[in-house]
């Protein structure tokens, strides 16, 4: 079954029986991320995809932003006292000529599978840092009957979420609604870091003509990744969070929330939404 899933025995009762079967959790443990050697985070989420997810994570810090600005990524061999492979500690080293930021305490920080890097002093470390600003991106028009079909393409390639209930989704989509690929993980944004981190290393950031649909709420930190890929619409079939607005209004980030079949609201970005044959109201 492979290490994104696990088997717990559980007690179930259901309308009064009581019976006891084993069933099927999605796994959760820590990934140590290591910058040229040296520990810069920590962030707990579903085994899988480890790779892209520490170069999405560097993207979204604002570290890396191209393909060739990473010279290695490996598993770290002896990360225990007994020396033996955990394959939860990755090393990311950087090619030559690469700035390699201050890693302090204030840096090292601890990530949970529900909040990711939390506490950006301010907008302006998004906006003073990214490479790809989504407010040069070309023109991108999407409309409301191509999002609303968007989380159904979704939610049909969950194929970990159909046996666990427990993993978010993150997809990326062409501007004419095509599923580019798709990652799942107990934690959003380590879903989102995968996608971004995978598009990387195939030389395809930014990522100036998709969407990104999460199957949760849109925080942030969901918003500030997008941002940083270069991805000019966020849509959440949740509801966005005020400062993730604000960071979308700031940098020209269309974001749509409670994208829930034909319905939906749009929060920032408006211009990238073809509304020509959409009745306004109100």
């Amino acid at each position: 079954m492979g290490r994104v899933t696990e088997r717990r025995r559980t007690l179930r009762i259901r309308d009064g029986a009581v019976s006891s079967r084993p069933d099927t959790l999605v796994a959760e443990e820590p990934l140590e991320i290591r910058l040229n050697g040296r520990p810069l985070a920590i962030t707990m989420r579903t085994p899988g995809d480890d790779f892209a997810l520490a170069a999405g994570f560097l993207v979204s810090e604002g570290v890396i932003a191209e393909q060739d600005e990473v010279q290695s990524i490996v598993y770290c061999a002896g990360a225990t006292a007994e020396g033996v492979n955990t394959y939860n500690v990755v090393d990311v080293k950087l090619a030559p000529g690469v700035p390699v930021p201050d890693i302090t305490l204030e840096r090292n920080v601890y990530t949970t599978s529900s909040c990711g890097l939390c506490g950006k002093a301010s907008l302006d470390a998004v906006r003073t840092t990214t490479r790809h600003p989504v407010a040069d991106a070309p023109p991108v028009r999407i409309t409301p009957d191509l999002l609303s079909a968007l989380p159904d393409r979704l939610r049909a390639s969950q194929r970990v979420f159909d046996r666990t209930g427990g993993l978010h989704a993150a997809g990326l989509f062409s501007e004419e609604g095509e599923l580019l690929d798709v990652r799942e993980d107990v934690g959003r944004h380590n879903a989102v870091d995968k996608l971004v981190g995978r598009a990387l290393t195939d030389g395809r950031l930014p990522l100036s003509r998709a969407v990104l649909l999460v199957s949760g709420r849109a925080s942030f930190e969901l918003a500030q990744k997008a941002v940083m890929a270069g991805i000019p619409v966020l849509a959440a079939v949740s509801a966005p969070s005020s400062l993730a607005v604000d960071l979308a209004a700031e940098t020209g980030l269309t974001l749509v929330g409670f994208l829930r079949g034909p319905s939906m609201n749009v929060y920032a970005g408006e211009h990238r939404i073809a509304l020509e044959a959409t009745a306004r109201q109100g």
